[in-house]
């Protein structure tokens, strides 16, 4: 079995300036590592579309089959997050977001306001997490078992099944 090659992004303006740290971040690559995936990137960008999307796509040239990132899915004048990722994307996932959106609800009521999505962008599965570091992580382990096999088939991996 192929271990995971995973990307993590930060999208925040504040994180990016250096003006608090990042905690997002930090806390996806525990969690992907506790999966036994590996982290193989990692980056801090502004809530800018283009910062987004060329981190997006540097990580699937350094071989990232998995990219998540965390931050931007608001509402907030700022969170352009999904719009970066549909820009460049073949095909959104919807079903990704429905189950990150329907599991936290059960959490929060504020789910409802979240834009978390999951596309396939230049071979690779791109998540797009919440900021908060307990949402990423959350959202991440609703979805985790779907994304060996969409992995695999944005690669163009046959798959054993």
């Amino acid at each position: 079995m192929n271990i995971l090659r995973v990307g993590v992004i930060t999208v925040s303006d504040r994180a990016a300036q250096g003006i608090y740290e990042d905690l997002g971040g930090p806390a996806l690559v525990t969690a992907v590592r506790a999966r036994g995936w590996e982290v193989v990137a990692e980056a801090v960008v502004p809530d800018e579309k283009d910062r987004i999307q060329t981190c997006i796509r540097s990580f699937v040239r350094q071989g990232c089959g998995l990219i998540l990132t965390t931050g931007g899915t608001g509402i907030a004048l700022r969170d352009v997050t999904p719009e970066a990722i549909r820009a460049i994307a073949r095909v959104e996932l919807p079903g990704f977001g429905e189950v990150m959106r329907a599991e936290s609800m059960k959490l929060t009521p504020n789910a409802i306001l979240s834009r978390s999505l999951a596309a396939l962008v230049d071979g690779a599965l791109v998540i797009a997490l919440p900021g908060k570091p307990q949402g990423a992580v959350d959202c991440l382990g609703f979805v985790a078992g779907a994304i060996p096999h969409a992995v695999k088939i944005a690669a163009d991996v046959p798959d054993s099944c």
